[in-house]
This record gives structure tokens, C-alpha cells and sequence, in this order.
């Protein structure tokens, strides 16, 4: 069933390290000259990530989940064909629990506004939903972005302050910038911080009304992105970005996930008792919720490890049952195929993923890139890289270095295409 987009993105993804400007001043000078070549290279690349970002709203396996989920809910289906408002409210909210959209409005085929849930939100999209003989019986409208998502989610991303602007006021609680038109890209000045700032359009949920998202870095914060060459601060933008993905994985990102487990009743029984099939059955139930590997151990005994085979980023912690320490777990949130695609996503970047093979040296466990690519000698940690293809393309490497489940080293090659954009 055909989707479309509320509106075009002129530049149409692990939440990371957010960063709040709500407590910053109001007072803004704003100048549209042209930034100087360093920071206006550091913007201009991360705008391009951002839009990215936004574009995750517009078609991605998130908006392609969302409209199934919604398509295919019998309840919802019900309470439109009984015309059953509360009925409709209810399976919304409902569908919105599950975390794989934030708003959903629906509208009869006679043009009644049976229900709306959700708050302020961006990008929206739109669909049909059938009835039992197949005969459409509303039209929804959805979004996967809330603003505060979206506003984590970007500033996290690109270490920075995302600021949403309709016309010319900022919404979604964001700094307020000056009244009247802002220039699309140049400096400002918060309290005596010198920052740089870009934009992208988008639309507002539900009437895609437009809305410019902002952009703002510290000077200082650009400039410690500087190369010797243009190349250079692209490549050490994307560098800063392909670290952050991998920290945002084993860091406060996990932190839910590693007390869910240590608190899970169940398994803190069963590690108690050591009862390797307790300890089975209560990994098996914690592992279909946000977590892609759980190792359990007791007294230097591995009791249960489930998960998938390439996972990085393992978090350590104890296990702990009426004041003693009962045993060890090891947990991760992402595997390797999910870096892959989220660098892949959120930035455009390939990814080679190289870890100690069983027989000692290294194998390549992870290839974005495509066929014919050799070991890690053959790609270098720094510098260009060509990759012949086909079709042939010159790359710009960097290495993140990172760890293996449950241990060792995991070694990422990022690569940067050239030109990028």
C-alpha cells in the first residue's frame, strides 16, 4: 500500500549523549555572514547526518513496522467499523505502548476525526486501513518522531543544541531563538558563547505544517573537529560520530537493561540455587527485551550464555540476592550487524569488523563494504583506502577500536566515502 510523506526534506537511527539548551538565554545575536571554511565544513556534514536522522521518520524499517502494526490491528479495525471513539482511543494507545510510534490519527471514510493520541510531533505520514472485505474504512495519519525524540536523538548524535522552529518562534520547548527570519546557516552568540549553527527543513505532525530544525555547536567544539584539509574535517566529524554510536552502546544506554536483569526475581533465584535450567528458562525471557547476548555465571561457572555469535560493546556487572553476591553477568544491547546499520543509516558510512579468529590471528566477521575485501593488514587503520569493487571507490579509514562478547578485542575499520555527502 502506497506511503507518502506529508511534505519534502530537503535533506530527508542508538537515543546517544543528549544535549539539553533549555537552560540557555534567550538572548541571541544571530549573523548571516559566510562561517569561516573549518566550521562551516563541520556543520555542513553534520546537517547531513541530521538529516538522516529526520529521514528515519520518512521511510525506514521503523515508519515500514509502525504502518503494519497499524494496518493489521484488528482492535482499532473494530472500533472503526462500530464507530467507537473510546474503543479507537484505546488500540492507539495501545500501539503506541509497543514504542514503535508516538502518534496515530484516524479519520473515517465519511470524514469524522474518530481519534487522535500523541503529542507534539514531526514528519508526518499516511495510510488506509480496510476493512474485513477489503474495502477502505479510514485514512491515518502516523509519526515515529515525537519532537523530544527527535530532539534527543539529534543533539545526541551531533553533540550539539537542536533547536525546532515554526516560522518565527521555536516550539517543541526548545531555546528560543530571535523573532523574524534567521539565515539558514552562519553564527551566534548565547551569553557570550560563540556558536555556529545549521538548518533543514521538515513538517510538523499532523497538518505538515513547516518547520526548520536548527542546529547550534560551540565554536570551540567545531574547531576541535578541524583538519588540515576540508577531507580531514569531514573525516574527523564522522569519526567523532562512528565513537559515539559504539559508546552510546555500552553506556547509560545499558544501564535499564543491566538493573531489569539484576533485579529479575527469577533469575536471581536461579543463580541462587544454580539450577542451569531455571537460569535458562529466566535468560530466555530477558533476552527478548532490548538485550541481544546475556551471559550468566556463578562461583567462576558459566550457567547459561544466549545470544547471538558477533555481538560488541559487553557490560559487566554482579548479580546480588538479600546483601551477597550471588554471581556475574554479562550483557550487550547491540550486536555487530546493528553498528553496521545504524553507521550505515545515521551517516552513510561502510564498516569491516575484524576479531580473533579461534586459531589465532584475525577474521573478518562484519563486511558493509562488498566482496573481495582481505584481511586487516589490507586495509590500513588511517588514511585512504581504495577499494576496488566493483564498482571501484576511494575511501578515508577509521579505526574505533572496540571489545568482543565476552572479551577481547574488535577491531572496527569505518570508512568514510569520498567525496562524501
Amino acid at each position: 500500500m502506497p506511503r507518502r510523506a506529508r511534505g519534502a526534506v530537503l535533506l530527508a537511527l542508538i537515543p546517544l549523549l543528549a544535549v539539553c539548551g533549555s537552560g540557555l538565554a534567550v538572548g541571541l545575536e544571530t549573523h548571516g555572514t559566510e562561517p569561516s571554511t573549518c566550521p562551516q565544513t563541520v556543520m555542513s556534514t553534520l546537517a547531513s547526518v541530521l538529516g538522516r536522522v529526520y529521514r528515519e521518520g520518512i521511510s525506514s524499517e521503523r515508519t515500514l513496522s509502525a504502518e503494519h502494526m497499524i494496518e493489521r490491528s484488528a482492535s482499532l479495525r473494530a472500533a472503526i467499523e462500530a464507530n467507537d471513539r473510546a474503543g479507537a482511543v484505546k488500540a492507539i494507545r495501545a500501539l503506541i505502548a509497543t514504542g514503535h510510534m508516538t502518534n496515530v490519527q484516524v479519520t473515517t471514510s465519511s470524514g469524522r476525526r474518530l481519534a487522535s493520541v500523541g503529542g507534539a510531533a514531526l514528519a508526518p505520514l499516511e495510510g488506509t486501513i480496510t476493512g474485513a472485505g477489503g474495502r477502505p474504512i479510514a485514512t491515518y495519519l502516523y509519526s515515529v518522531w515525537s519532537d523530544r525524540g527527535f530532539i534527543s536523538e539529534g543533539s545526541g548524535v551531533a553533540e550539539g543544541i537542536v533547536v525546532l522552529r515554526s516560522g518565527t518562534h521555536s516550539i517543541g520547548g526548545t531555546l528560543a531563538l530571535p523573532a523574524g527570519t534567521l539565515p539558514q546557516a552562519g553564527s551566534a552568540r548565547v551569553r557570550g558563547v560563540d556558536y555556529q549553527y545549521s538548518s533543514l527543513p521538515a513538517r510538523a505532525f499532523p497538518d505538515g505544517r513547516p518547520v526548520q530544525i536548527y542546529l547550534l555547536k560551540t565554536v570551540a567544539a567545531t574547531e576541535a573537529l578541524c583538519g588540515a584539509s576540508s577531507e580531514d574535517t569531514q573525516v574527523n566529524t564522522l569519526a567523532r560520530i562512528a565513537r559515539l554510536i559504539y559508546e552510546g552502546e555500552r553506556g547509560p544506554r545499558t544501564l535499564p537493561q543491566v538493573r531489569r536483569v539484576q533485579r529479575d526475581p527469577a533469575l536471581l533465584r536461579a543463580v541462587a540455587a544454580r539450577d542451569r535450567v531455571a537460569v535458562k528458562q529466566a535468560s530466555e525471557v530477558l533476552l527478548h527485551h532490548h538485550l541481544v547476548r546475556l551471559r550468566v555465571s556463578a562461583a567462576g561457572k558459566l550457567l547459561y550464555d544466549l545470544g547471538g555469535p558477533y555481538v560488541l560493546g559487553p557490560v559487566h556487572a554482579n548479580l546480588r540476592l538479600h546483601g551477597r553476591t550471588i554471581g556475574s553477568i554479562v550483557i550487550s544491547i547491540q550486536d555487530d550487524e546493528g553498528y553496521l546499520r545504524l553507521t550505515q543509516r545515521l551517516a552513510g558510512l561502510s564498516v569491516l569488523m575484524y576479531m580473533r579468529a579461534p586459531g589465532g590471528g584475525t577474521q573478518l566477521v562484519k563486511n558493509s563494504l562488498g566482496p573481495g575485501v582481505g584481511g586487516l593488514s589490507s586495509v590500513p587503520a588511517s588514511g585512504s583506502y581504495v577499494y576496488k569493487g566493483p564498482p571501484a571507490r576511494r575511501y578515508r579509514v577509521v579505526t574505533v577500536d572496540a571489545e568482543a562478547f565476552p572479551s577481547g578485542p574488535l577491531t572496527i575499520r569505518v570508512l568514510v566515502p569520498m567525496p562524501y555527502s
